[in-house]
């Protein structure tokens, strides 16, 4: 007879289910709360025996039993990193939606010039301007 294993074999690239993500995060969520109980339980220690340094050490048991359970909390309610997959289809949907929501661009106005194509000017005898008209007289001195 075949025994079956006791976990699934994964062939695929799907995420944990949530149970499973659930599971895992009050694993993580006890284990931090186990450790704040012993730093009550090692606080209460220290201050029976009567150790040096005893300000500095209940200093940090506690530290540790109020940042514990701030940390325990932020940690049991965060999920997974996401993949590569889903941060690019998550970039693509923000992208799509502000896109939607900006308004159209106007086109812009053509400006069309109408006008002949002048060749450049032709130059005369120095000191005369052809464009003027008054280039034969200066040259011949009236």
């Amino acid at each position: 007879m075949k025994k079956h294993p006791e976990r699934t074999v994964l062939i695929t690239d799907a995420a944990r289910s949530q149970d499973d993500q659930l599971r895992s995060r009050q694993i993580r969520y006890v284990s931090m709360m186990s450790v704040r109980a012993a730093c009550l339980i090692l606080g209460g220690i220290l201050i029976s025996a009567q150790v040096p340094l005893l300000p500095l050490w209940l200093a940090l048991c506690a530290l540790g039993m109020v940042l514990l359970p701030w940390m325990a909390v932020l940690i049991a309610n965060d999920r997974p990193p996401k993949t590569k997959e889903e941060r690019a289809a998550d970039a693509a949907a923000r992208e799509d939606v502000r896109r939607s929501l900006e308004p159209p661009r106007p086109e812009p106005d053509y400006i069309t010039i109408d006008a002949e194509i002048v060749g450049e000017p032709e130059l005369g005898r120095a000191g005369t301007d052809p464009g003027d008209g008054r280039g034969a007289q200066r040259a011949s001195g009236v």
